[in-house]
């Protein structure tokens, strides 16, 4: 088979812990090739996730590797054999792939914690308040993609609450203020986010403006648990589309920052009682 062109969020991840799985056991490339009897490029396009691989070459890999973690080898087993096509390759080509592998890691994770200072988190934005935000870009977008992007965000959050996957929200007090697309947009967003809080499976916290120090991270943030905690991964919003963090060392410290944001927010009901003060004063 042809190499991949485009190889997705989740088969990216496994090449990733192969890599990670050989570079542990000090193995090169070359070492690990003759170890499974196989081209070394075989093992770079495997670990580049240019090619699939089949459980059994994933045993043999982790065999060679000596790898004894068996949750880890038993959560990436099943994700070699998940072959499912997610409802956002409906919308690839027609919005920047960035948006789908936020889709992709949304319905991957266990469980989600956002923290953020610019906007609404994802899942919990209204239509007009979504639309308002992608109708703020320079230069702005044609009609048809702030429709498609819009549309997908909708798409997003009501697969999230389809599912009622758990989701924790830190926002800080400034998104609560901040009018994309005028007051009456803002206020309607206001009381959906104190619906979205009533929901058993979601949980909003707020970070006010009068602590002390700001609790650390300065851009949107969200951190998706994985079926094993090796498989966590951090998402970092840039400009230029989402940046995956998953490296052992960079978790720990996201973990800290979440920490640290938890250390700083208002209780639930304190944050509902803010948000309807907010709404109020608007």
């Amino acid at each position: 088979m042809p190499p991949r062109l485009n190889p997705t969020l989740r088969q990216r991840r496994i090449g990733t812990e192969l890599r990670k799985m050989r570079e542990a056991a000090g193995l090169s490339v070359s070492t690990l090739s003759r170890a499974l009897g196989i081209d070394r490029t075989q093992v770079s396009q495997m670990e580049a996730a240019k090619v699939g691989i089949s459980p059994e070459r994933l045993r043999s890999f982790a065999a060679a590797c000596k790898c004894m973690n068996q949750s880890l080898m038993d959560a990436l087993e099943a994700a070699v054999q998940d072959r499912s096509k997610g409802w956002w390759e409906e919308y690839r080509g027609t919005i920047p792939d960035g948006f789908l592998e936020v889709a992709e890691l949304e319905k991957s994770a266990q469980s989600l914690m956002l923290w953020v200072v610019t906007h609404m988190p994802g899942p919990c934005q209204t239509i007009s308040y979504a639309s308002s935000v992608f109708g703020r870009l320079i230069p702005p977008l044609p009609r048809h993609e702030l429709e498609a992007r819009t549309t997908f965000r909708m798409q997003r959050k009501a697969d999230l609450r389809r599912e009622q996957k758990p989701i924790t929200c830190f926002i800080y007090e400034s998104v609560l203020w901040t009018r994309f697309g005028g007051t009456a947009i803002l206020r309607e967003q206001l009381d959906s986010l104190i619906e979205d809080s009533e929901q058993p499976w979601m949980t909003i916290r707020v970070v006010p403006f009068d602590i002390d120090t700001f609790p650390g991270a300065v851009e949107n943030l969200t951190y998706a648990f994985g079926s094993v905690p090796e498989l966590d991964t951090v998402e970092v919003e840039s400009s230029q589309g989402p940046i995956h963090l998953d490296a052992a060392s960079e978790l720990t410290s996201y973990r800290s920052i979440f920490k640290r944001t938890e250390s700083t927010a208002l209780g639930e009901s304190a944050s509902r009682d803010l948000i309807r003060k907010i709404a109020r004063n608007l």
